[in-house]
């Protein structure tokens, strides 16, 4: 199935770039385009986008303001971070705002498919290269990230689960790759969630890097 997807950047060459690049795959569309987080509202609603692929750092509107704005709207197509950024500010600004998937413009087509795809299904994608950003700002305690306790330990199967999940897996993805249920691999995850205390599977996977638990 081809995963449909708006693309927003503000500089013209880059978008232009980025959209004949995906073009080379027949998994993935772009629907729509637009230069400025203050169009994203708009594009989805009018396309349903399957992913909106979007910049950071634009003109008038930010990509987590834009996220926060779709929210407010109550759009909940997932979103993925493409900037030349690795800030942990920026990174941390866009995690809050709810990003699904952060990644540099530096990244392959390979891998920028594979986190669309990834994110399309569900799951998150951190590129590698901006956990040490992250970690960073992690390491200032920011209660957005903090358990209210030290964490209950994971068993092994959950700790099995998150590896999966920081690597960008659905849930359906994980129910193959270890031979379980779906049903029971959501019981993980919710269980992942309460123990690490926190909302989502993003700052989950955050969390147990900081912890060192994968």
């Amino acid at each position: 199935m081809t995963i449909h997807l708006v693309l927003i950047d503000d500089q013209t060459l880059v978008r232009q770039g980025i959209r004949g690049l995906l073009q080379l795959s027949d998994r993935v569309e772009v629907v729509a385009e637009g230069d400025d987080g203050d169009q994203a509202t708009e594009l989805v609603r009018t396309h349903r986008p399957d992913v909106v692929l979007m910049d950071m750092r634009m003109p008038r509107m930010n990509g987590a303001e834009a996220i926060a704005a779709m929210t407010d709207a109550v759009l909940d197509t997932p979103v993925i971070i493409l900037t030349t950024f690795d800030d942990h500010e920026q990174v941390l600004e866009g995690i809050r705002a709810g990003a699904k998937g952060y990644l540099l413009k530096d990244v392959t087509l390979d891998n920028l498919i594979r986190a669309i795809e990834s994110v399309a299904a569900g799951g998150t994608m951190i590129q590698p290269a901006i956990t040490e950003a992250l970690l960073k700002g992690l390491s200032r305690q920011s209660p957005e990230f903090e358990a209210s306790n030290i964490p209950e330990p994971l068993t092994p199967r959950e700790t099995d689960v998150i590896r999966l999940m920081a690597g960008g897996y659905s849930n359906r993805e994980i129910s193959q790759a270890l031979n379980k249920s779906e049903g029971t691999i959501k019981n993980h995850v919710s269980n992942i969630l309460a123990k690490l205390g926190v909302r989502d599977r993003t700052r989950a996977v955050l969390k147990a890097i900081e912890l060192g638990a994968i």
